[in-house]
């Protein structure tokens, strides 16, 4: 089912019409996530031509940036509305161009038509996902990857638990809905707008060595194609801050106490 099959606007483009949907892409991806895939992969060379290699780079994903109690939680939470901003644009953009938020599947959320499948998602991405990850770190293709490095403080379970849905809020709407959404309207195939859309996904998180990328490319080609069969982005987000949760609390909770977690 296409997501934008109740949309308006499904006429020939003009050529100003194209032209202004290439620039707003190029736009939100700029100030977004293309920024960040270029950005990732340059940390990827960077770690490959170290002393130590890939392997031998450590990266922190929610890490403390004050000594100051306060002042770190008010970092972190600006981190967090960043993202949720970074969401709102996309969907700003889609509704000023007919398209609302029902039409890209966030109507209300339904816990058995939503909740399940994305529960299912976060298992069938997040169980694999470790594997490969411990894998890859131990061929040295990945960096030792910290999920979170915060201080013991009060406000840590609940920063970490907003931080893991507003990257799911951002990376959902603008990688999934808004930019295949996009594409679609610039006439591309859904093969190919999913395939730029995993892509993108995957060039972001090269920071953390091949496996990361790979591990996020294959994420974003299920994640794109069950969006594109089914309409509904809720089971994504859910499974998004799903893995990314569990990821953080987990780390949080089992770091030092199992050996098989570097």
């Amino acid at each position: 089912m296409r997501a934008e099959s109740d949309a308006p606007g499904e006429s020939e483009l003009t050529d100003r019409e194209r032209l202004g949907i290439r620039i707003e892409i190029a736009i939100v991806l700029t100030v977004t996530f293309g920024l960040s895939g270029v950005s990732a992969a340059l940390s990827l060379v960077d770690s490959a031509l170290g002393p130590g290699g890939v392997g031998g780079r450590t990266v922190a994903l929610n890490a403390s940036r004050s000594d100051h109690s306060l002042i770190d939680l008010l970092f972190q939470l600006l981190g967090v509305l960043r993202l949720a901003g970074w969401a709102a644009l996309g969907l700003y953009l889609l509704w000023r161009s007919g398209i609302g938020p029902r039409l890209i599947g966030l109507a209300r959320f339904r816990p058995k038509a939503d909740g399940l499948p994305g529960l299912v998602l976060a298992a069938i991405i997040g169980l694999p996902g470790l594997g490969l990850y411990l894998v890859a770190h131990a061929m040295g293709f990945s960096v030792t990857i910290v999920p979170s490095s915060l201080d013991e403080h009060w406000w840590r379970l609940p920063v970490l638990i907003l931080s893991a849905f507003a990257n799911s809020f951002a990376e959902e709407i603008l990688v999934v809905a808004y930019l295949i959404t996009r594409l679609r309207r610039l006439g591309w195939t859904e093969n190919s707008a999913l395939v730029a859309s995993a892509l993108l996904r995957g060039s972001y998180h090269l920071y953390q060595g091949l496996g990361g990328g790979l591990g996020n490319l294959v994420m974003g080609l299920i994640f794109g194609r069950y969006w594109q069969r089914t309409n509904r982005l809720w089971p994504l987000i859910l499974a998004h801050a799903t893995i990314d949760a569990v990821a953080y609390i987990g780390y949080t909770a089992l770091r030092g106490r199992v050996y098989w977690l570097p």
